[in-house]
C-alpha cells in the first residue's frame, strides 16, 4: 500500500516468515529520493505444531520468506508443506500466490563434510523454479550475510509487479498497530 505526502511515497509491506524465530521485526529501505518501503516482518515460526495457528498471520501478506537450516537436513523436508499452505492461503487481489523466496540459512557453518548440505546453486535453482519461489538465497543470521539483500528483492518485486491484497487498500497499518498486535502475540502464554 503507499502513501503519497509532498512527493514522497512510503509504501507498507506485510511479509511473513517461516522459521527463523524472531517474532517481529520492521526493515525500512530508501529506494530512492522520494521512496520508501517499510517492511513488516512477521515470523509465524516454522513447527508444524503451529501451522494452523499460524494461518491467522497469513492475512494481508504481500510476500513471504520460508527458511530452513542447512545444518539440519529434515527443516528443508518442511518447506514444500510450508509453500503450498501459503499459496493456498494467501492471495493477491487478482487471485494469485503471493511472491515467495526461499532461504537457506546458516551457511556460515556449512562444512563439506558435517553439515549434510550436499546441495549446489543449480539444483537449488531449479527446485525453486519447480515450486514456483521467485529466488533463492543462501544466508547468515550471525554474519547478516544476503539478509538485507533477500529482503530487499522481495520487497522490490513486491512493488515493481504492482502486489495488493484486497483488504488493506486504503488502510495504512501504523507502527502502533503493529506493537499492539505483538504486544497481543506476547501476552499469549498458550504454547
Amino acid at each position: 500500500m503507499s502513501f503519497e505526502e509532498e512527493g514522497f511515497t512510503e509504501y507498507v509491506y506485510k511479509i511473513i516468515v517461516v522459521g527463523i524465530g524472531v517474532d517481529f521485526a520492521h526493515k525500512d529501505i530508501q529506494l530512492d529520493k522520494k521512496t520508501r518501503i517499510r517492511v513488516q516482518l512477521w515470523d509465524i515460526g516454522g513447527q508444524e505444531r503451529t501451522q494452523k495457528m499460524t494461518r491467522v498471520y497469513y492475512k494481508e501478506a504481500l510476500g513471504a520468506i520460508i527458511v530452513f537450516d542447512v545444518t539440519r537436513t529434515d527443516t528443508f523436508k518442511s518447506v514444500k508443506l510450508w509453500k503450498e499452505d501459503i499459496d493456498n492461503q494467501v492471495r493477491t487481489i487478482d487471485d494469485k500466490p503471493i511472491p515467495v523466496i526461499l532461504i537457506a540459512n546458516k551457511i556460515d557453518l556449512v562444512d563439506e563434510e558435517n553439515s549434510g548440505w550436499d546441495q549446489d546453486d543449480e539444483e537449488m535453482e531449479q527446485y525453486c523454479e519447480d515450486n514456483n519461489f521467485i529466488k533463492f538465497y543462501k544466508t547468515s543470521a550471525k554474519t547478516a550475510f544476503n539478509v538485507p539483500e533477500s529482503i530487499e528483492y522481495l520487497s522490490k518485486y513486491i512493488l515493481k509487479n504492482g502486489i495488493r491484497h484486497e483488504k488493506i487498500l486504503g488502510t495504512r497499518i501504523t507502527d502502533e498497530d503493529f506493537e499492539e498486535t505483538r504486544k497481543k502475540r506476547s501476552n499469549n502464554n498458550c504454547c
